[in-house]
């Protein structure tokens, strides 16, 4: 089988995105998957955009992806960063944005979704309840999945790396987050991701000749100081210390 390289949660990174994608070249994947939250953030949405066109990467939508076509006036007007997203932008990676798919099967064996099969803005390995991420027990995380079958699932939109395996047989994989790697969320409650190093995560997946699978998790330097400049550059001093320190404030 051949090797995909599983990207999520690029969030405008164009410059970690560039250092991925050479990474895992190097390391022989030759397919991609995106699993959402792609052009939003104070980086270079545009760029971001215009790069992945030439990678052809099999990609699904985000809930950020959502949040930049369904934005309403009030909401962009209270929002610079959205402000600044949808100038760059312009009208067609909009159009591109609209028509990805909700979630996907790409192989029989491999299932994507951005959040869970359901929902795009909840976290399907992770109870974020207490302000910080618990792993969710076996059975809720198999009631999440919502009869999906399938022996791997790969999810995004926690940006935390993690392999997960179930009673069911089943792996569930989060590739963590290429372009952002901590934020603070009030939504549906107040609290922190974060990986502690500015380094941009995917993930590398193998069906090998025992039919078994060999997962690989990856970390990549990447020219962190370009992003933190346009993050800057745009007024998002939160981003500066998320992108520069992988912590939250």
């Amino acid at each position: 089988m051949e090797k995909i390289a599983i990207l999520s949660d690029i969030h405008s990174n164009v410059f970690a995105l560039k250092a991925v994608v050479q990474d895992a070249k190097v390391k022989g994947a030759t397919v991609f998957v995106n699993l959402g939250d792609i052009l939003y953030g104070p980086i270079a949405p545009r760029q971001t955009y215009d790069y992945l066109q030439s990678l052809n990467a099999i990609t699904i939508s985000g809930n950020q992806d959502r949040q930049i076509y369904e934005a309403t006036e009030a909401e962009i007007e209270s929002n610079p960063t959205m402000q600044f997203i949808l100038s760059e932008l312009g009208q067609e990676p909009l159009t591109w944005m609209k028509q990805l798919p909700f979630d996907l099967q790409i192989t029989t064996d491999i299932y994507a979704c951005h959040g869970t099969p359901s929902d795009d803005l909840v976290y399907l390995l992770e109870d974020i309840s207490s302000g910080r991420p618990i792993v969710r027990p076996d059975g809720e995380i198999i009631e999440k999945l919502n009869g999906i079958s399938s022996p791997i699932i790969i999810c995004g939109h926690t940006h935390t790396p993690r392999c997960v395996e179930l009673s069911t047989g089943q792996i569930v994989i989060n590739p963590g987050s290429v372009g952002l790697q901590a934020y603070t969320d009030n939504e549906p409650n107040v609290h922190s991701m974060q990986n502690y190093s500015p380094k941009a995560s995917y993930v590398t997946l193998q069906k090998t000749c025992e039919d078994k699978w060999d997962i690989v998790f990856h970390k990549v330097t990447y020219d962190v100081e370009s992003a933190v400049n346009a993050a800057q550059n745009r007024g998002r001093n939160d981003w500066v210390h998320f992108l520069s320190t992988g912590r939250c404030l």
